[in-house]
C-alpha cells in the first residue's frame, strides 16, 4: 500500500530542515482505524523516500523516526491497514501535543 506519492513527498519539509523552529508544523497524520495509534508527519527524506520524523501517539507520545514502508505494512488488532487521514489539516505541533488536531 502507498501512503504517500512521489508528488505529495517532494511537496513535504526535507528532513531535517525545520529542526530549528520554534514550533513544527505536522503536515500530515496517519492513524489506525482499529486502535489509538497515530503518527504526524513534519518532515521526510527527499533522498530515500521513506524516513520520516513527527511526532508519534502510541502508548507513550514522542517525537521521533519512523518508515512509510514499515508502516505501509502494519496491521492494526483487528488487521486493518494505517490510513492517512484525509481530514487532517497541516497543524502546529503545539495543537497537537495539547489533541487539537
Amino acid at each position: 500500500m502507498i501512503l504517500l506519492t512521489n508528488e505529495e513527498i517532494e511537496q513535504l519539509p526535507d528532513l531535517y530542515s525545520t529542526e530549528n523552529a520554534e514550533d513544527q508544523m505536522c503536515q500530515i497524520k496517519f492513524f489506525t482505524p482499529d486502535s489509538s495509534w497515530s503518527w504526524f508527519v513534519t518532515e521526510i527524506s527527499h533522498s530515500d523516500k521513506v524516513t520520516c520524523f513527527g511526532y508519534v501517539v502510541g502508548q507513550e507520545s514522542e517525537l521521533g523516526y519512523f518508515n512509510l514502508d514499515e508502516l505501509s505494512n502494519v496491521k492494526g488488532p483487528l488487521g486493518l491497514n494505517i490510513e492517512r487521514d484525509k481530514s487532517f489539516t497541516p497543524t502546529l505541533l503545539s495543537e497537537v501535543k495539547r489533541g487539537n488536531q
